[in-house]
């Protein structure tokens, strides 16, 4: 009950776009996406290098994902110095969870309850 008031809350207190979900769910949607994203998670934040670095991509790869990620609001991006540093934007996530289960829950709920 509490999870379905979640993703209710999630819908009402954003209006369901569907090119932003679309964007977000592209930008999961390739592999090293998803390992830079869990790589960000295990830390508060990296830089571009300390990714590359775990990953074993060509610096300009990366950076090129982590654009990806930061333009769909999943990775905060903050300037520091001479280095960039990224850090998963973990209410971002929820909310793309939230419309995943909304989603799946519209498409798919009544089924779901008679299996």
């Amino acid at each position: 009950m509490t999870e379905s008031l979640s993703v209710n809350r999630a819908l009402n207190s954003r209006a369901l776009d569907s090119r932003g979900i679309a964007t977000q769910f592209a930008a999961l949607s390739h592999p090293a996406r998803i390992e830079i994203l869990k790589h960000l998670s295990a830390s508060r934040c990296c830089s571009c290098r300390e990714v590359v670095d775990h990953l074993d991509l060509a610096q300009s790869t990366v950076s090129q994902h982590l654009k990806i990620l930061v333009e769909a609001g999943l990775v905060r991006f903050e300037a520091d110095r001479q280095r960039s540093r990224y850090a998963v934007d973990r209410a971002t996530l929820a909310e793309v969870s939230a419309s995943l289960a909304a989603l799946v829950d519209s498409c798919c709920g009544e089924s779901m309850k008679e299996s």
